[in-house]
């Protein structure tokens, strides 16, 4: 495909309104965006937005079932889990890998978010290739990948989530940004707690209707419900609490119905002891004045300030003090700090000083098949 020529006069190397070519890749689980409750493919399609807005030459290599204002290289026709597919992933993931490699001469930058499966791209293809790592690094099999790819350029969400890898090759921490200035304002406290997520052990649901229980808040939760695992739990400990009326299970909502949940809540439970390497359910919350209350772990400790947009606590117990307090809070400097902290602005900056760092330094090196003036779109 011919790349469409900028016909303005050229700018100076090193100006921050250079104009790049960019190419995100992304899973081919779901679209870009995705039709309900998604973490990565939410960010993703915030990423391109703003990189659109800002007149970057974007194009999405995706599920060709995403629907976005710029150009669309589609990896599958439909996205897989649009299909009811429930196999395995990894093959799919590699196609992707696959596609993005067969087009990644006609970008400046490659920026992946497809975990490892992009790592042997990341060090043979002629354009950089930068990765953001959306999940935990600690399972089976990833601390020695890690250590074989020490040299592919990595993105980090949070310093949790690269604390135990010192040695890769980070080249930033960017906490997750999305436009959160049109959730919902609660700007009073609620008569329940929220729970948003899956219905699985590590994301504390149990903890939450114990928290209920001790409270006497009820406990609404909008949570998905379709692994065999999180079914089995389901069953075990939602549904009694249902029927003794601690729980109100609204499975999984869309936004329409999920923001103003959150908005309308005391506060956002969220105490699993699964360290998330990020959590957009915390940011988003706050985005709507309602406080969190999670567990001392992961990246929460990063983006919840204790005492002022929620609390951190260690336990059940100490959960029970935060929901006697968190009453107290200030809904509406929570909102105008969350929207501050996690814009796609922000996040589109600090993307942007990665992009221009990678490309000057595969540019400054010695037969790498790329002039000075591939940094800009042409």
């Amino acid at each position: 495909m011919t790349v469409e020529r900028d016909t303005r006069p050229p700018r100076i190397a090193g100006q921050s309104d250079q104009r790049l070519r960019i190419a995100l890749v992304a899973p081919p689980m779901l679209p870009v965006p995705p039709p309900a409750y998604s973490g990565t493919e939410r960010v993703i399609h915030a990423l391109g937005e703003e990189l659109h807005r800002r007149g970057h030459r974007v194009t999405l290599v995706a599920a060709g079932d995403s629907d976005v204002p710029y150009e669309l290289v589609p990896t599958v026709e439909r996205s897989l889990w649009s299909t009811a597919y429930e196999g395995d992933i990894a093959s799919y993931m590699q196609h992707t890998a696959g596609v993005a490699w067969r087009v990644a001469d006609r970008f400046d930058i490659v920026h992946s978010h497809l975990e490892n499966h992009t790592f042997l791209l990341a060090r043979h293809c002629r354009t950089p290739v930068v990765t953001t790592m959306h999940g935990r690094l600690d399972t089976a099999g990833m601390p020695e990948l890690l250590d074989e790819f020490a040299d592919v350029p990595l993105v980090a969400i949070s310093e949790s989530q690269r604390r135990w890898n010192p040695n890769q090759n980070w080249v930033a921490t960017i906490h997750h940004g999305l436009p959160l200035a049109a959730m919902p304002f609660g700007p009073q406290p609620g008569t329940y707690l929220a729970f948003v997520g899956r219905v699985a052990a590590e994301k504390g649901v149990a903890e939450a209707i114990e928290l209920s229980r001790a409270t006497g808040y009820t406990l609404r939760a909008a949570a998905k419900v379709l692994e065999p695992g999180e079914i089995d739990l389901y069953r075990e400990i939602v549904e009694p609490a249902e029927k003794q009326g601690l729980v109100e299970f609204l499975g999984e909502l869309g936004s329409d119905e999920r923001d103003p949940l959150l908005a309308g809540a005391l506060a956002t439970v969220m105490l699993g002891g699964w360290p998330e390497p990020f959590g957009l359910v915390a940011i988003e919350s706050l985005a709507t004045g309602t406080p969190v209350i999670a567990r001392r772990a992961g990246a929460l400790t990063e983006t919840i300030e204790h005492g002022v947009d929620g609390f951190l606590v260690d336990d059940v117990q100490e959960a029970i003090l935060a929901v006697e307090r968190v009453g107290d809070l200030d809904r509406a400097a929570i909102r105008r700090r969350a929207i501050e902290r996690f814009s796609p602005e922000r996040m589109v900056d600090e993307y942007e000083a990665v992009y221009r760092r990678l490309i000057e330094g595969r540019s400054s090196r010695p037969g790498n098949g790329h002039g000075p003036s591939s940094a800009l779109a042409r």
